[in-house]
């Protein structure tokens, strides 16, 4: 171990100035606190920039990312799942030999008990804390889907006097000892959420059925349970959602709340009985998903700064536009994010509220009962808010109401499902909304897509095809001055080539040109080449500069954005 402190190998990296490094040790000490509890609760390190430096301080092996060949499940099975999440270690095997990897080397207690389960003085390793609770989660070993359908099979009479069982708010991760066919939903579940599924499909045919999960946007089968358990399967489903077990004729929504690797996930349920039984897909949200501010969207340096001068304003409307899926509530909460401060009373009228956001009103429409966009907006007007964030623009009503709440001095958000950006000012129009109304009151309007972002670890330079570079409207012989990646697959992207997600975005500002094109009826074709001489990148333009940074592929550009 090196003689060197902690706080000093931090200053040697340059991760800490000497002005921090000493305020630190001051306030750590009052406070009775290690130092690098205390560089970490107060954001003055980042936990990989801490784990770097421990590893060098006892001058041992840094992982940044744990793969499941690493993994070994057996090694896993000796320690309990608390026990390792709760200290952030966990047993490796690393050619053919065997770690223990920690986020706190000083933490020699837990060290020696893993020890002490393994039954050998095994060598420490160091990575960052959320890498380990990551690879906790994705590998623990939890019973195989196989072992569960061979015992749902041997289970008499399914249709039948089968006790569903009641959900509880607890993780399912230790619910080990339930009925097979609570196990096998349990085992869907955290399957999707492990691999980051934004969806669950159960699909019922005539002969079988099939469970796939939608990652990164793109759907994935993930098993097919036996025909003859599809009854059971949806039953114990709508048992933890509160819907009618009886009822197999009708569609039915409801939501689950449950636990899984100690993050609170909210699932919307939906069935739609079909000619083979029930169709059942469920969106997983995550509860505990916290939104980072407009500088960490990916907007380039123009497209960040029309940003900010439109959230900056005291009223006027910003508009995000795109399709379903195209993350568009993301960056409505990012935005609101960065607006929520003490001094500011924010109001949202959403449908539904995906995510709770502290400090913030969220209104639930409930058209059934009359709430709608427009209904609870002119409520909302008398609540004294500064900003209003409205989930959907969808008619007239609501559109001239938001029109009028800017008027009055309020800024306020909305989307609107138009394919452009300059196409927005159009569709506004074919709402009844009066062209100078549109001029003085919009700011700023955002079109995004979706892309998925190119796996880190496995991702390799290539150069793409004369097909390609027509598609993108450029000569071949350009696209080879720049670094393309394509997807490969691996153990850390479970072989998809994919990790993530990324926008890619069109500003459109508006200018003063733009405002007078607004008020003469303008064409789209015609608002978007003015809006693009006014520095406006178009989507593809914006993904083609993700794709030569190695983000994201040219393909997956050109599957959601046009090029015309």
């Amino acid at each position: 171990m090196k003689e060197k402190s902690l706080a000093q190998l931090l200053c040697d990296a340059k991760v800490l100035t000497d002005e921090q490094r000493y305020a630190a040790e001051t306030a750590s000490k009052d406070a009775g606190i290690a130092f690098e509890d205390y560089v970490l609760s107060h954001n003055l390190v980042n936990d990989r920039d801490l784990a770097m430096a421990l590893a060098d301080k006892f001058d041992v092996t840094f992982y940044d990312h744990i793969t499941e060949k690493m993994a070994d499940p057996e090694l896993l099975a000796k320690a309990s799942l608390p026990f390792l999440r709760t200290n952030a270690i966990m047993p490796l095997v690393v050619d053919d030999h065997r770690e223990i990897v920690t986020a706190n080397p000083f933490a020699f207690q837990s060290l020696d008990e893993l020890r002490l389960l393994l039954e050998e003085q095994v060598p420490m390793a160091i990575a960052p804390r959320s890498v380990i609770i990551e690879a906790i989660n994705r590998y623990y070993p939890l019973e195989g889907t196989k072992e569960m359908i061979e015992e749902l099979e041997e289970e008499q009479a399914l249709e039948g006097g089968m006790d569903f069982g009641t959900i509880e708010e607890e993780d399912i991760l230790g619910m080990a000892s339930e009925a097979p066919i609570i196990k096998l939903v349990n085992h869907i579940l955290y399957q999707a959420v492990k691999q980051g599924a934004s969806d669950i499909h159960i699909e019922p045919s005539e002969k079988e059925m099939r469970v796939r999960y939608r990652i990164d946007g793109v759907l994935y089968p993930a098993l097919t349970p036996p025909k003859r358990i599809q009854s059971a399967l949806s039953s114990r489903i709508k048992v933890m959602a509160n819907l009618n077990i009886a009822e197999k004729r009708q569609p039915q929504d409801g939501r689950i709340q449950i636990k899984v690797a100690d993050r609170s996930i909210d699932l919307r349920v939906s069935i739609l009985p079909i000619s083979h039984g029930e169709r059942i897909v469920m969106r997983l949200l995550d509860k505990s998903k916290t939104f980072g501010r407009l500088n960490v969207l990916g907007l380039s340096e123009r497209d960040f700064r029309v940003m900010s001068d439109a959230i900056a304003r005291p009223n006027g409307i910003i508009l995000l536009t795109g399709p379903t899926g195209s993350g568009k509530t993301s960056t409505l909460y990012s935005i609101l994010s960065e607006l929520n401060t003490p001094d500011v009373n924010i109001i949202t009228v959403e449908d539904p509220v995906e995510y709770q956001m502290k400090g913030i009103g969220q209104v639930q429409v409930k058209e059934q009962i009359g709430l709608t966009f427009a209904a609870a907006l002119r409520s909302i007007l008398r609540q004294d808010p500064d900003i209003l964030m409205i989930g959907e623009t969808r008619d007239h009503e609501t559109a001239q109401i938001a029109i009028q709440s800017s008027l009055t001095g309020h800024l306020v958000l909305s989307t609107l499902h138009t394919n452009s950006a300059a196409a927005s000012i159009t569709r506004l129009i074919d709402m009844g909304i009066e062209p100078f109304l549109i001029a003085s009151t919009l700011s700023a309007v955002v079109a995004q897509r979706l892309v998925r972002r190119l796996c880190d670890v496995c991702k390799k330079p290539y150069i793409p095809e004369k097909e390609v570079a027509r598609r993108l409207g450029l000569e071949h012989e350009k696209l080879k001055g720049f670094a393309f990646y394509q997807a490969v697959g691996c153990e850390a992207c479970l072989n998809l080539g994919y990790r993530g997600r990324l926008a890619i975005f069109e500003v459109m500002a508006m200018t003063h040109p733009i405002m007078r094109l607004t008020l003469t009826r303008s064409e789209t074709a015609v608002i978007q080449d003015q809006a693009r001489k006014d520095g406006m990148t178009l989507l593809v333009e914006d993904g083609l500069e993700k794709a030569k940074k190695g983000l994201t592929t040219i393909e997956e550009v050109l599957s959601v954005a046009s090029t015309v």
